[in-house]
């Protein structure tokens, strides 16, 4: 529990302060304005006159009469049914807050407010939509006993902040600060998944299986990049929305200020999951596709094997249109209920010491700093760039798990065209002489989740296992589709019961990378994957 107490005189922020106390961080406000209306209402049998002075005078009556206790005693009964944080907004008198203090001892927190005067009074003549007439003037309020007598209150308070040198943004900062609000340390709370080699690695299996032990879930990056989890009776394909929606139905969710959002589809994808407004957060700066984004990436799909989802024509937009023509996620209306700073959330989540799942897209030969250029994506897929995204200070980081596949692929390309190199490459055909898999079943499988087109396979790479890891430092390799090496490792269920050849193969991956393969999935369904983690 924890009572915070607001003073300060007539304008200097008490209530644009508990205001966003609420808004941000879910407290109860308790409003004497409120409580004095009630109490007249039930003695007087008619509602108080929404006046400054009638407020001031009935006020007054009240502390006469017990000394100031009526604020306790009202915040008495709203405790009765609620355990949450409260704000008083506001006390005015030393009695007040000593029955609270006596009542509620070291729960109790009193920040006061003030401002000089003529600041005090230009903001007071500028007050509107209180829902109470106000004096002509803030000399006039002052005139007040009691009103005159609030600065005294400086003097007992644990806090005080001079909102005349403050934003009201300052002021919430410093407040929830004293109030342990925000985490007062840099907890390692936050696990990364990212991609190893150049997409399509199995992140949306492996996330999907992590999520049930993250109160949040972050995405990045954008709708080119889909994530298949396996789920009754269908699989299910997220192109914006964390793999762990539906494993995890109680994680809050969250889509960074750094991801790229094609608002029909993910409408689309929110209500195919049945996600509700609480429990979506869309950082009111994520960047949104237009079409003509889409449109202008054409020659991307024949040249390079883009996509053409219109990321990356509107990554550039987002830095070749500043000051016109780009919408962010809080300029579209149908985004707005679910628009909240995504650093607040976390911040909320860290304080809590709850754990943190952020799920990368694509991989790392498809970074557009340390992929094989021109045939790179948009983003950098690494930790680094998906922390940045995500806005997740890299001291938070305790486990980065990096997914690789056994035989890596890259999509198909018009004639003529190239998606890019990936080692050395074989056909489905060597692949379905390795693991028994009919080999047009393999090719149904392997096509793309986001544009269905065919992909080209490759002998697994080491010089770029090594590369990624030295670009991501993983702490855990996740490795996916063992059932390609060998068809005894589609029905194991334990480490013991892979192939030898397998087990033999899993090693050299761990000496390459300089991490234990902690997690291996051995096909694409329920139980498909044998945990070895140790946390």
């Amino acid at each position: 529990m924890q009572i915070v107490l607001l003073s300060g005189s007539i304008s200097s922020g008490k209530t644009t302060l508990s205001s966003e106390l609420r808004r941000q961080f879910g407290l109860d406000v308790l409003k004497t304005k409120e409580i004095i209306k009630s109490i007249a209402r039930r003695r007087l049998g008619r509602e108080l006159e929404s006046e400054r002075r009638a407020m001031q005078l009935f006020g007054e009556k009240l502390d006469r009469e017990t000394s100031g206790k009526w604020v306790c005693d009202a915040l008495v009964k709203l405790l009765r049914h609620s355990d949450k944080r409260v704000v008083v907004d506001a006390v005015r008198i030393r009695q007040q807050i000593r029955h609270i203090r006596q009542s509620y001892g070291y729960a109790v927190v009193h920040i006061h407010l003030k401002a000089p005067d003529p600041i005090l009074a230009a903001r007071y003549k500028k007050r509107k939509g209180t829902g109470v007439r106000e004096l002509k003037s803030y000399a006039a309020v002052e005139r007040d006993p009691t009103e005159g007598r609030v600065g005294e209150l400086e003097a007992a308070a644990d806090v005080v902040i001079d909102t005349a040198q403050c934003t009201s943004a300052d002021v919430l900062v410093r407040a929830a600060t004293h109030l342990g609000l925000y985490s007062r340390d840099y907890s390692r709370v936050v696990d990364l998944l990212v991609g190893g080699q150049y997409g399509s690695e199995g992140k949306g299996h492996v996330a999907s299986y992590l999520a049930r032990e993250y109160p949040v879930l972050v995405r990045v990056g954008g709708p080119n990049a889909g994530h298949k989890v396996f789920v009754a009776p269908e699989p299910y394909t997220h192109h914006q929305l964390p793999s762990g929606t539906l494993r995890n139905s109680s994680a809050t969710l969250v889509l960074a200020p750094g991801c790229v959002l094609d608002v029909k589809k993910l409408l689309q994808e929110i209500a195919d999951c049945r996600v509700s407004r609480e429990r979506l957060v869309i950082d009111p700066q994520a960047m949104i596709i237009n079409e003509n984004d889409v449109q202008s990436e054409s020659a991307l799909v024949k040249n390079i094997g883009s996509t053409g989802q219109g990321v990356g024509w509107a990554s550039s937009r987002r830095i070749t249109g500043r000051g016109s023509g780009v919408d962010l996620a809080k300029d579209i209306p149908d985004l707005r209920p679910f628009i909240r700073e995504a650093w607040v959330v976390l911040e909320a989540a860290y304080r809590d010491g709850q754990r943190v799942l952020v799920e990368g897209t694509q991989g790392a030969g498809l970074s557009l700093f340390h992929g094989s250029y021109p045939y790179v994506t948009s983003r950098d897929t690494s930790v680094a760039g998906c922390l940045s995204e995500a806005g997740i200070a890299p001291s938070r980081v305790r486990k980065v798990v990096m997914v690789s596949r056994t035989q890596p692929i890259r999509v198909e390309s018009p004639k003529g065209s190239t998606s890019g190199p990936m080692g050395k490459e074989i056909g489905w055909e060597m692949v379905s002489g390795r693991s028994k898999i009919p080999v047009n079943k393999l090719k149904t499988a392997e096509r793309t989740s986001t544009t269905n087109r065919q992909r080209r396979v490759a002998e697994f790479s080491w010089e770029l296992l090594r590369r990624a890891s030295a670009l991501n430092g993983p702490t855990d390799i996740a490795l996916t589709f063992v059932d390609y090496l060998h068809p005894q490792n589609e029905k194991a269920r334990r480490f013991e019961q892979l192939h030898p050849d397998t087990i033999n193969f899993i090693e050299e991956v761990q000496r390459v990378a300089g991490a234990p393969v902690s997690l291996i999935s051995t096909r694409f369904g329920f139980r498909s994957i044998i945990d070895r983690r140790g946390w």
